[in-house]
């Protein structure tokens, strides 16, 4: 039987998730493209984790230096 809970509609064979920051539904029909997009942002955050412990800049690795070079700024 579907619920409200703290004003969140859940279904069953919703995905329910949780952590310190707090608690989110994922509906069962949109459950699979949901964890497909999760895995996807967390394997860019590894790389990048990566990218900055060999040494990477910031500046590099969002491609900021063309928007510095419009400004007439450099980094170095």
């Amino acid at each position: 039987m579907p619920i409200v809970c703290a004003g969140a509609a859940v279904t069953p064979g919703d995905v329910i998730v949780a952590d310190d920051d707090g608690v989110c539904v994922v509906p069962r029909k949109t459950a699979k493209d949901v964890m497909a997009a999760a895995q996807k942002r967390l394997d860019a955050e590894d790389e990048k984790r990566r990218r900055f412990a060999s040494g990477e800049l910031g500046l590099d690795i969002y491609d900021f230096r063309p928007q510095l070079a419009e400004k007439g700024l450099t980094y170095e």
